[in-house]
């Protein structure tokens, strides 16, 4: 028997029923954001100065630990920065960190603000 899923919707709970008629009910959102929270190494990066660029953005973040990509996303026909980007370190320690630490600091100028990102 296939598994039976009632999507969220307008506030209701998720409820999923598997063939071994173990019934699991969660807030959705709630659940996922419980999860995410301290498992992700990929951290937004919104408020960014529209000069600040990719090695800035890294040398700024290097200090909490290994950074494995950086991303300033670009607008494709002008070349400019939209304001916002990407950072991803090797462990979820250190991202963790750099959140607690650079969320509201002064980057070129702006304050930026730090979330984890929402997994691809």
């Amino acid at each position: 028997m296939c598994a039976i899923r009632r999507e969220w919707q307008l506030g209701e709970f998720s409820t999923m029923y598997f063939p071994s008629s173990r019934r699991i009910s969660s807030a959705f959102p709630l659940y996922r954001w419980l999860v995410l929270r301290h498992s992700s190494t990929k951290l937004f990066v919104g408020g960014l100065s529209y000069d600040t660029n990719e090695p800035v953005l890294k040398k700024a973040f290097e200090k909490y630990g290994e950074v494995i990509q950086v991303n300033v996303i670009c607008d494709h026909v002008s070349g400019k920065s939209k304001g916002y980007g990407f950072v991803r370190y090797a462990e979820d320690t250190a991202a963790s960190k750099a959140l607690k630490e650079m969320d509201g600091q002064l980057l070129d100028g702006r304050n930026i603000r730090l979330q984890y990102a929402h997994r691809e």
